[in-house]
């Protein structure tokens, strides 16, 4: 299985900023595209940030000026500093891989638990 750990939630005041961690573990020989998405309080899911393998970026316009994705493939780890926090930013935020775990196997997607961020007013 492969497994995905979020890392960096807490609480901030607005203005402020945290910076999201996401490493990938378990048995697989690839990961391909990584993003971050979040879910505020009777909301859906949301894309807020998705970076390709080769560190492509791309931003949800709410987010973007404010928030940087970046990746680690090294260590599969993919990052999401997020400066001038919001309190319209709050909501748990969820890190999303595609991760192969055969060779010549499709590409799977895969989900981690969700670390929580609140800005205060």
């Amino acid at each position: 299985q492969v497994q995905l750990v979020e890392s960096g939630g807490g609480l901030v005041q607005a203005g402020g900023s945290l910076r999201l961690s996401c490493a990938a573990s378990g048995r697989f020989v690839s990961i391909n595209d990584m993003g971050w998405y979040r879910q505020a309080p009777g909301k859906q899911r949301e894309l807020v940030a998705h970076i390709t393998s080769i560190g492509q970026p791309t931003y949800a316009d709410s987010v973007k000026g404010r928030f940087t994705i970046s990746r680690d493939n090294a260590n599969n780890t993919v990052y999401l500093q997020m400066n001038s926090l919001q309190p319209e930013d709050t909501a748990v935020y969820f890190c999303n891989a595609g991760a192969r775990r055969f060779w010549l196997t499709p590409y799977e997607d895969y989900w981690g638990k969700g670390t929580l961020v609140t800005v205060s007013s």
